[in-house]
């Protein structure tokens, strides 16, 4: 129909499998058309611009942000007595759950007054489940289930560290969520999870459960060092929605300004012409 096109893409994807192979020529085919393209990382737009084959210059970079308004420390400081890891997460494969199964009895053993809250529900729910009770670990692992987005502030605000133990991750809001909240964050190195926070508010660690257990225990030493309300007053600064729809208003009226092309012009763009 002529419309300009402007394509928003939130997940990375692999090049090996065959179900891959056969949604990245999927994907090459239906973004032959695109005018432009916007991803959450430069880690994602890698990732789009090779499986895509889009030209690099017509990708944009806008990280995601998150609501610092929604998303504020408890207004009385958590004590230290008792270190609480927040995991607010789906409970499947690709979100790490079978590491999270290996590193929480580790720490629990490596720390008495360590204590987790599991916020989140799916598939793996079950191998946590039994992995609590093969530890006797009831009383140390308290399972939420689902956690309504509403209520996710009111449990980050029960901890002192978040962990996310994604296998795959274009970005993860989860993490600024959780940041904004003045929680120091112990994250896998994957995707585009590096490029979230500056370092001394994350610690990263290959997904492995060994360097898992190695980066909770570098976040523990660390945390008198962390303050709350200083790391919610750099999220402001960081990440707001503003921002980010101004630069993407930035992109769409780039998009609009292209020129009109026709059908056969547009069709062969997947040859690897450009504007």
């Amino acid at each position: 129909m002529g419309y300009k096109v402007v394509f928003t893409d939130h997940s990375l994807y692999g090049f090996a499998d065959v179900g891959s192979i056969h949604m990245n020529k999927v994907l090459q085919f239906t973004l032959a058309d695109v005018t432009r393209a916007i991803c959450v990382s430069h880690t994602s737009k890698e990732n789009t611009v090779l499986r895509s084959g889009l030209p690099p210059e017509k990708v944009f970079v806008i990280p995601n942000a998150v609501d610092t308004a929604m998303f504020k420390p408890a207004q009385q400081r958590l004590g230290r007595d008792e270190i609480v890891i927040v995991v607010i997460s789906r409970l499947v494969y690709r979100k790490g759950a079978d590491l999270l199964v290996e590193v929480i009895p580790e720490v629990c053993r490596l720390y008495p007054n360590v204590r987790f809250i599991v916020g989140g529900d799916g598939p793996k729910r079950v191998r946590l489940e039994e992995m609590r009770e093969k530890h006797s670990l009831q009383d140390r692992v308290e399972m939420l289930g689902a956690v309504p987005h509403a209520s996710v502030r009111s449990v980050l605000i029960s901890g002192h560290i978040f962990l996310n133990s994604s296998l795959t991750e274009a970005f993860c809001i989860a993490i600024l969520e959780a940041a904004s909240c003045g929680l120091l964050t112990v994250s896998t190195r994957v995707g585009g999870v590096p490029e979230v926070l500056p370092d001394d508010m994350i610690v990263l660690a290959e997904p492995d459960p060994i360097d898992m257990v190695h980066a909770i225990r570098k976040a523990i030493s660390i945390l008198p060092n962390i303050d709350p309300q200083v790391m919610h007053d750099r999220m402001k600064r960081l990440y707001n929605w503003n921002d980010v729809a101004e630069r993407t208003e930035i992109v769409y009226n780039r998009a609009l300004k292209c020129s009109d092309q026709s059908l056969l012009e547009r069709l062969s763009r997947d040859n690897g012409e450009s504007e």
